[in-house]
């Protein structure tokens, strides 16, 4: 009976719970993770206006664990042997047959005083964190931007901001008192967003416009200070800061000989698979894929990565060809509490619908049916 050990309890790695127990029932899956539970990411942008709560996004995995016959173990990774068949972990070490590694990625914090902004998708604190400052203060200046990493320009959230932007113009426009705030967005780009499409890249821009949010664009970050945003091109006022840093690997892979992406992230081939070491995958943010510069780094594109990297595992512990690939896609709806933008990309098409009160709509049932599955 083949051992499997899955690290991470995000999308990615919940995807793979369920390939795995649909092509090989009787394995045994252990999954590392510190807690049995599961954060929706996606919800976050909605923490600040009271749309969502913290509990509305932390689900329970000891339900979804014992029907699928998972043993989780609360810990976290801290190396890897060289042949990859033992995890170590703070809880021990763990020996496997396969390895799926779903850990997520690390935001980038190098820039002077960014202690001085909140990273919104670090998890539901950070989210309540702006609900809370934003909700004490009486007006001022909002400053939000994102960056990427210079080494692996495609490992970089910068939806979420677009979304907490959009959203914050909305609800405080529904509190009436948007009279009160300057909305800036700041980032290095000149084209904000250009992942999704020159069209959605049009399409945002001139949604700021609409909104009257101030941009400031095309000019590499300096530093951050309680009050500013500092640029090459000048300062930016600001009592509050959100801010997406790039992202790299986790640090744990240091503690391992897994090769790694001049960004930090693991290396993967089409197949999602480790080069050089047997059995051993990688899907979702930890790892650098082959693949357009557009390819997202998002819930999707993981799950897509998550199915193709279980998938190949389960056919080469049978000794069968391990050659499924993933499908490069992005879809999006960048949601603005009220409306949302749909924005759809693949290596041939490139949709994107302007904002509609329906996708806002669509937005939250995905989240449902998301969610039914792990409840």
């Amino acid at each position: 009976m083949h051992r499997i050990t899955i690290v991470g309890s995000g999308f990615a790695a919940l995807t793979a719970v369920r390939t795995i127990r649909r092509l090989e029932p009787q394995c045994v899956i252990t999954l590392v993770s510190p807690k049995p539970e599961f954060i929706y990411y996606p919800g976050l942008i909605w923490i600040p206006c009271g749309i969502r709560t913290g509990a509305d996004l932390r689900i329970d995995l000891a339900p979804f664990f014992k029907r699928m016959s998972v043993e989780h173990l609360a810990a976290e990774a801290t190396g890897l042997s060289p042949d990859g068949r033992t995890l170590e972990t703070t809880a021990g070490p763990v020996a496997n047959d396969g390895l799926i590694i779903c850990s997520g990625g690390r935001f980038i914090k190098k820039l002077p005083g960014i202690e001085h902004a909140i990273t919104p998708c670090e998890g539901i604190a950070a989210a309540e964190a702006i609900r809370d400052r934003v909700k004490a203060m009486d007006g001022g200046h909002i400053a939000m931007g994102f960056a990427g990493n210079p080494n692996e320009p495609s490992s970089m959230r910068g939806g979420p901001i677009f979304e907490f932007l959009f959203g914050m113009d909305s609800q405080l426009r529904a509190e009436k008192r948007r009279e009160r705030f300057q909305l800036t967005f700041f980032t290095p780009a000149e084209r904000p967003g250009n992942r999704l499409g020159p069209k959605a890249v049009d399409g945002i821009l001139a949604e700021m416009k609409r909104r009257d949010i101030t941009t400031h664009l095309g000019h590499k970050l300096k530093s951050f200070t309680d009050a500013k945003v500092i640029t090459e091109g000048g300062e930016i006022d600001a009592d509050l800061i959100l801010f997406m840093p790039g992202m790299t690997g986790n640090a744990w892979f240091d503690n391992t000989t897994l090769p790694r992406s001049s960004g930090g992230l693991l290396q993967a081939d089409a197949h999602c698979r480790v080069p050089g070491f047997e059995q051993v995958y990688v899907a979702g943010d930890s790892g650098s894929f082959p693949g357009p510069d557009w390819m997202p780094k998002q819930a999707h594109m993981a799950d897509l990565q998550a199915r193709a990297a279980a998938t190949n595992l389960i056919k080469a512990l049978r000794g069968e060809a391990a050659n499924e690939t993933f499908k490069v896609e992005l879809i999006c709806i960048v949601d603005a509490n009220n409306t949302g933008m749909l924005v759809a990309r693949t290596e041939k098409h490139n949709l994107v619908l302007p904002s509609w009160r329906a996708f806002h709509w669509m937005k939250r049932g995905f989240e449902w049916l998301y969610l039914r599955s792990y409840r």
